[in-house]
């Protein structure tokens, strides 16, 4: 997205790139268009607003909350958050893994159908939950993916 500093830093870096190249080049260089000529433009420019950019710098945008407390289902831009203490329903058989990822090593497989809890904790599409499968609870990491809320209704196929 193009900000009024990115304009701002790259039509100031083209002005300082055109007064540079008519005083450190040949007058011979910008008697006619050539590619020699548009290629000094054209990399001054971009290194020159790179570097204005850096020097005035953003402050640092803030991280999204992690640990969503309230005990309702939030939606937030048409993302469901895990509410800590939701209980959800596993759409198909669920892999629960020690951390976020495909990559992560299998804890144990959640059958389909059965009820989990939300931690609140997330990272991406990877939500924590706590499941009870043989009557032991064990805690981990699964894709929201394959999680449904308790109150959503089944439908046909699915």
């Amino acid at each position: 997205m193009v900000t009024l500093t990115h304009a701002a830093a790259y039509g100031a870096a083209l002005v300082l790139t055109l007064c540079a190249c008519a005083w450190l080049t040949p007058r011979a260089w910008w008697r006619r268009p050539n590619a020699r000529a548009l290629g000094a433009l054209g990399l001054g420019t971009a290194a020159g607003g790179t570097l204005l950019l850096a020097l005035l710098g953003h402050p640092p945008v803030a991280p999204a909350p992690q640990l969503v407390q309230s005990a309702q289902a939030q939606e937030v831009g048409g993302i469901d958050l895990p509410v800590a203490g939701a209980r959800y329903r596993t759409h198909d058989a669920l892999n629960l893994r020690v951390a976020g990822g495909v990559g992560a090593e299998r804890l144990l497989v959640v059958p389909a159908g059965a009820r989990v809890e939300a931690t609140g904790r997330r990272d991406g599409d990877w939500w924590q939950v706590r499941a009870t499968v043989e009557g032991k609870e064990i805690e981990g990491w699964a894709s929201s993916l394959w999680l449904r809320r308790t109150d959503e209704r089944r439908v046909a196929g699915s």
